[in-house]
């Protein structure tokens, strides 16, 4: 029995110092340039990437190494599963955002509460978090970007950003839920939404919440 409690999502991530960072912060990336990057392997410079001939950077591609719901996410968002990226492996979140800092010519991806520090609400010191070019029109619209932690979880609550590689996050439990496990669920469906943005999190909007609250009989 499986009750959805809240979102996360995945960001793709690059250093800082990436070397067309100011054509990233502009255009995004579409889905078929991040085929080409992570599936395909047909893209394999930061020129092809953008469309900047004169830039002759190679493109640096990070995945995890560990099997993990980003990855797994990402991958299905690319339309493939996690074995199927392309990549050096690193293990973790934190390990798979550090190799992307130290790398200027790198690009991995990383979970909300990865990508964005905590407190600041700005990307974690040493990366960006690049846009998503959804609508394939070659630039980033205002709903597509992702530069603080609170434009991010506005772009994927208002169902701006893909599912994948946003994600319901869910609980499980072998049967039905009774007693005080039915009431701590029907609790974090209701009073405890207040809480998901200050644990890193992205509320159900509401149709959502109601509906998971249905299967409780409520």
């Amino acid at each position: 029995f499986g009750v959805s409690v809240t979102k996360d999502a995945v960001f793709v991530t690059v250093s800082e110092n990436n070397p067309v960072w100011g054509e990233l912060s502009q255009k995004g990336l579409t889905r078929d340039t991040l085929i080409g990057i992570y599936i395909t392997g047909d893209v394999t410079s930061w020129s092809e990437a953008v469309g900047r001939p004169d830039v002759t950077a190679s493109l640096h591609v990070f995945t995890r190494s560990d099997a993990c719901g980003a990855a797994a996410t990402w991958a299905e968002y690319l339309g493939k599963k996690q074995e199927d990226l392309l990549g050096v492996a690193v293990y973790g979140d934190p390990g798979l955002l550090d190799a992307v800092i130290k790398d200027p010519l790198a690009i991995g991806f990383n979970n909300l509460n990865y990508a964005f520090d905590m407190e600041s609400g700005m990307p974690v010191a040493g990366a960006q978090v690049v846009s998503l070019d959804v609508n394939g029109n070659g630039q980033v619209d205002p709903e597509e970007i992702y530069a603080t932690k609170e434009q991010a979880v506005a772009a994927v609550a208002g169902g701006h950003y893909p599912s994948p590689p946003a994600r319901d996050l869910n609980l499980v439990t072998r049967g039905a839920p009774t007693g005080l496990v039915e009431q701590f669920i029907t609790w974090i469906l209701t009073d405890g939404q207040s809480y998901v943005e200050e644990a890193g999190y992205i509320p159900l909007p509401h149709e959502k919440l109601e509906q998971e609250l249905g299967k409780l009989g409520q």
